[in-house]
Formats: structure tokens, sequence, C-alpha cells
């Protein structure tokens, strides 16, 4: 994990189904859009014009935050996923993007093997544990 894996919405791609998995992995949504499928590469999270006119790596400095499409996304993952990405943005404005992955980090290892869990699943990829 690191850094770059962090969109700017806010997710953490190092645990999105599409990059841990083996075939075809995602690169991530601030990676090149070459070879994505169309909805990552017009996700309207980050082709937002606002954004992108104000060179904002992420929506956390934005001052229209929590703009509709980010409180539809944020509102889908807490309820499906158990994850807010709401309060990665505001853990972004608050202590940087580094303090993120290094929370992610811990939050998102396998206590039984130590692997990068899939927020979209509920066992680990690798020892099949449940972890939720």
């Amino acid at each position: 994990m690191n850094t770059e894996l962090i969109a700017p919405c806010g997710m953490n791609c190092g645990v999105c189904s599409a990059y841990l998995r083996q075939r075809n992995p995602c690169p991530g949504c601030r990676a090149p859009d070459r070879g994505k499928p169309k909805t990552r590469r017009l996700c309207k999270i980050k082709t937002c014009r606002v954004r992108r006119e104000k060179k904002l790596d992420f929506c956390a400095g934005c001052d229209r935050l929590p703009c509709e499409p980010l409180q539809r996304l944020d509102r889908r993952y807490r309820t499906k996923y158990g994850m807010s990405m709401l309060e990665n943005l505001h853990t972004i404005a608050a202590a940087g993007v580094t303090a993120l992955v290094e929370r992610e980090r811990a939050k998102w290892l396998c206590p039984n093997c130590g692997a990068t869990l899939c927020v979209h699943t509920n066992a680990c990829p690798k020892c099949r544990e449940p972890w939720r």
C-alpha cells in the first residue's frame, strides 16, 4: 500500500477487488487510464472538473465536499463494505495521505496470515478465514 493507491475520492485502491485480482488487475484510480474499463476511466469523481481546475489530488481539499456523487459512493461503501471514503478524506485533510496509508496498512491485513484483505469480500483471499 502506498499513497499512489489512494483515489481522489478517498478509496484505498490497494484493497479493491479489481486491484487485487490475479488476471488483468486494475492499476488503481490515479494510474494512467490505458487498459482500464470504461467505468473507471469515466468515474464522475475522478474526472471532476472542480477538482481538476483546483489541481487537487483528493476531494479532501474541495470546498464542495461532500458532493452528491461522493455522498452516494460513501453511503454504498459504508452500508455494503464498512468503509467510508468521507472518513478517509477527513483523515487526509487532518493528517495527510501518508497518515491515511499507515492507518489503512494496519486495518487491511488479515489477522490470521498477514495477507492484504479485500474490501469487497468477507474472507481473506489467501487463507480464506472470515474477517468481518
